[in-house]
């Protein structure tokens, strides 16, 4: 896999993970992935969508980044402020529900599938 097919996938896979969030949150998945910081709300859903992106398919803060288009530290610190959040029983139960809709989404579509 090339640079470009892999950012591809990278940015598709922050695309998945900024609509699981925003579904959850109920946060419009523009503004989850916008370049604005938004409203708290809004920089919520981003830190879930990024955990989630890191968590639900493996790939590393600095991917991550690249594919938000945030710095590493930013990620790093979204990653850290969720996963001290998973003290919290409901909170623990709730995201590792939407980790494991992400982990369980097919990687790729199947021969022919494709329009």
């Amino acid at each position: 896999m090339g640079v470009s097919e892999r950012r591809a996938r990278d940015e598709a896979a922050a695309r998945l993970a900024a609509g699981v969030a925003s579904y959850a949150l109920d946060v419009p998945a523009d503004d989850v992935l916008g370049d604005a910081r938004g409203s708290s709300q809004v920089a919520f859903a981003r830190q879930v969508a990024a955990y989630l992106c890191h968590t639900g398919f493996e790939l590393s803060l600095s991917r991550v980044a690249a594919a938000f288009g945030r710095d590493r530290s930013t990620v790093a610190y979204a990653c850290h402020a969720i996963e001290d959040r998973r003290d919290e029983m409901q909170f623990d139960l709730w995201i590792g529900a939407l980790e494991a809709m992400l982990r369980d989404a097919p990687a790729s579509a199947p021969q022919g599938a494709k329009a």
